[in-house]
């Protein structure tokens, strides 16, 4: 099956956990559906192209930055000494709050869509995005360092692969089966996430009253570095590239 390879850097980026909010903390890599969403937005998609992503990636530290936060009730009136701000008589407050930023972000990522007819199109997307393309927040800019079709496909390895270039998100079933295995003293270290990848609509109204709410599809996964792809074992290999640390895809 043909996949896009993407590299690319980000100076500074948040890739949002859902549910933080006083201190907006950031996944390590962008999660499932953050890369399928800007896959959707530059190429212009109105419907949803099923596709299987390889995250990996690596950044240099972690800082603190402030941002402006504002915080709104639909029921709550403006009161002069409550609230900063005024909308057609409601209040808004306004206040500082922090963000955590990655600096110096390098990503590669495979995207495989389940309609291959649809590869060529994802890469001109890339290759001539027609605006700059983002990836986390709206202003976290991506640099697009290379773009490419590759050819991937599973084996059986015949020597083992050592993976120590970037972190990956690895799917946990990879771990489990022995395919790829953790290297140093602790066997088990890394995170465990479990990662937000697409969704379908879920009316959980009524006919006259339709409350329509997101049931996501999450992956489960662990954020880990210094792997190894094991001799003997399947793994879905990209061979189009030297590096051989580069080789070998984790598709969620």
């Amino acid at each position: 099956m043909k996949a896009i390879r993407v590299k690319l850097y980000q100076n500074m980026v948040n890739y949002r956990k859902p549910t933080s909010f006083q201190l907006k903390e950031t996944y390590p890599l962008p999660s499932p559906s953050t890369v399928i969403g800007m896959v959707h937005n530059l190429c212009g998609f109105t419907e949803y192209n099923e596709m299987d992503i390889s995250i990996q990636g690596r950044h240099y530290s972690k800082v603190n930055d402030l941002y402006t936060r504002y915080e709104f009730k639909n029921t709550m009136k403006y009161s002069k000494t409550r609230h900063q701000l005024e909308a057609s008589g409601y209040g808004i407050s306004r206040g500082v709050s922090t963000v955590e930023l990655l600096t110096d972000v390098e990503l590669l990522l495979h995207i495989v869509p389940k309609d291959q007819s649809i590869v060529e199109k994802i890469e001109k997307a890339f290759l001539y995005p027609v605006e700059y393309p983002s990836l986390g927040r709206r202003e976290d800019l991506a640099l697009i360092e290379e773009v490419k079709i590759v050819d991937v496909y599973e084996e059986e390895l015949k020597t083992s692969i050592r993976l120590d270039k970037f972190n990956a998100y690895v799917p946990l079933e990879l771990i489990n089966s022995g395919s790829i295995e953790i290297l140093g003293e602790i066997k088990t270290s890394g995170t465990r996430y479990k990662l937000n990848k697409d969704y379908k609509l879920v009316d959980h109204g009524t006919k006259r009253y339709p409350k329509i709410f997101r049931k996501w599809n999450k992956v489960e996964v662990i954020y880990v570095g210094n792997l190894r792809a094991k001799r003997g074992k399947k793994v879905v290999i990209d061979d189009n590239t030297k590096d051989l640390s580069e080789q070998v895809l984790f598709l969620v």
